[in-house]
């Protein structure tokens, strides 16, 4: 077995600081000082690809960059690395987004991975003219993934649904490959999207029996359908030589944390409508004592950040284990992140990977062409990252 490990493209800026923004939370400007210029991306995105990570996630909303364009642009100055694009099918008809994924497809050689967000806020989906209810938006991008799959197939499409209507669609050109649909709901009616339509199922960092439970529940519903989807998660990642450098920079990422921000984002993370975002807010209840939920994960990223709010964080050999209890549970892909994200790229993709492949866990995407694999951070623990 070898894992899949992707990295992440901060479309909202990067820093040696948590910045936060998305799911109702504010966009935090301190800290936020590295633009997320195409130079600037293209830089993490081709160590990425260097370390042996398979793609990047590429977040969509308000608080960031365009992750079509960005990704577009970023493409040209790499080789191997997909993009994990993240966007709303509300936001454009499935017509088009199957048009646009087969265009990405041939202009950057099958690089192209796609991660569907219904979106759980209201309010930010008014903003774009969406006044659909959560559960009508996921019902929604049900019957978008149904067309953009018949196009893809190569299939004339007539929908007369119950929110969106498409008469004669077809593609001039098909994908070749066809993106992978990645997707990711912790409500009844997003398992049974999920069930139906994705490739790979994707969940926030919780502790591993909150996340066995949730792959059962998804398991169960796609048996109904006759199929078997992939599992993945969404963690930060703080790795280093030992467990308590890596706890020291947790802790100064902490202390970067302004009480002020700290309640403005948990207010507004409050009145999120997803119950993926309500089960973080949980893992943590805006305090920050007792972060560490279990070994190794660690939840104060949550205390600024919508969205994922958990890291892997301890030594390299600790992560290496915690990443194989989840893999244990039946968790293939990790989608991973840390502040900055360029060093801690290499952080995690020379220090924990080699392990992993030491376990026969892990093998470097280009390990045919000898690429190599890198070498754990020896002599390098005075580094902040």
């Amino acid at each position: 077995m070898s894992l899949t490990f992707h990295w992440f493209l901060p479309t909202n800026g990067d820093s040696r600081h948590v910045v936060g923004g998305g799911h109702g939370a504010p966009v935090t400007a301190s800290g936020r000082d590295r633009p997320p210029t195409v130079a600037y991306l293209s830089q993490i995105a081709r160590a990425a690809e260097d370390l042996g990570f398979v793609g990047a996630l590429t977040p969509t909303g308000a608080w960031c960059e365009d992750a079509w364009l960005t990704t577009a642009m970023v493409s040209q100055n790499t080789e191997r690395l997909k993009f994990l694009v993240a966007f709303r099918p509300g936001f454009l008809s499935p017509t088009l987004a199957a048009q646009m994924a087969s265009t990405f497809q041939r202009q950057t050689g099958g690089r192209l991975l796609l991660n569907v967000v219904t979106g759980g806020e209201s309010h930010e989906q008014r903003a774009y003219g969406d006044f659909l209810d959560k559960d009508d938006r996921y019902r929604r991008t049900g019957e978008f993934l149904e067309v953009v799959r018949a196009l893809w197939e190569g299939e004339t499409v007539d929908l007369k649904g119950e929110h969106l209507r498409v008469e004669d669609a077809r593609l001039a050109r098909l994908p070749d490959p066809v993106p992978e649909v990645y997707f990711g709901g912790s409500s009844p009616v997003a398992g049974a999207i999920a069930a139906r339509h994705v490739d790979v199922y994707l969940t926030w960092g919780e502790p591993p029996a909150q996340v066995a439970e949730k792959i059962a529940w998804i398991r169960g519903l796609a048996a109904q359908h006759g199929r078997a989807l992939r599992f993945g998660i969404r963690l930060h990642v703080i790795t280093r030589d030992t467990s308590e450098q890596a706890w020291a920079e947790a802790n100064r990422l902490l202390d970067g944390f302004d009480p002020q921000t700290v309640r403005s984002v948990q207010a507004g993370l409050a009145r999120s409508e997803s119950e993926g975002q309500r089960r973080m807010l949980a893992l943590h209840g805006g305090s920050r004592d007792g972060l560490e939920i279990h070994p190794n994960l660690w939840a104060g990223i949550g205390l600024v950040r919508g969205g994922a709010g958990t890291a892997l964080a301890g030594s390299h050999e600790e992560v290496a284990e915690r990443i194989e209890e989840y893999a244990a549970l039946g968790i293939e892909e990790f989608v991973l992140s840390g502040y900055p994200h360029l060093e801690e790229a290499y952080w995690f993709g020379e220090g924990v990977l080699p392990r992993l492949a030491a376990r026969g866990l892990w093998r470097h995407p280009a390990a045919d062409r000898a690429a190599p694999v890198g070498v754990p951070f020896e002599g390098l623990s005075g580094a902040s990252g």
